[in-house]
């Protein structure tokens, strides 16, 4: 059992991202929530559930061009800008590190957090090149 845990808020353009990804993801072994901007909400389904993986996906700023995207490893979480969360991801992951094995955050660098219901089309693209790598093997997604 996995889980991937979409973040964001799909009422700014491509905040969303996460949000948009959370709802398109279907894979065997694998349940996904779209948890908008309160991810710590869906932290008694991971301590119930013990996940093999969490996989969370979220807009960060990282410095590169709209719809790149990379893994964020934990120590780096802080160097990030994440978008319209009320918890810090530090803070979530802290938190849930004893009940799942493994956890990878993924970021996605949005063009745009304009107040706008659809993802900009180069953000929508890079959802779905990223959907086809995680629905492969998460852990293939390039390090930050």
């Amino acid at each position: 059992m996995n889980i991937l845990l979409g973040v964001g808020n799909s009422l700014l353009s491509d905040d969303g991202a996460g949000e948009y990804i959370a709802g398109s993801f279907e894979k065997e072994g694998w349940i996904s929530y779209q948890c908008g901007t309160a991810p710590e909400n869906f932290t008694s389904i991971v301590r119930k559930e013990n996940p093999e993986m969490v996989l969370i996906i979220d807009a960060a700023r990282m410095g590169f061009s709209p719809g790149e995207f990379r893994q964020i490893p934990e120590e780096k979480i802080s160097g990030v800008s994440f978008g319209t969360h009320q918890l810090p991801l530090s803070q979530l992951t802290a938190y849930l590190r004893p009940y799942a094995k493994k956890i990878i955050i993924i970021g996605i660098e949005p063009k745009t957090t304009d107040f706008g219901e659809s993802l900009s089309p180069e953000i929508e693209d890079a959802c779905r090149r990223l959907l086809e790598m995680i629905e492969d093997d998460p852990e293939t997604v390039p390090l930050l």
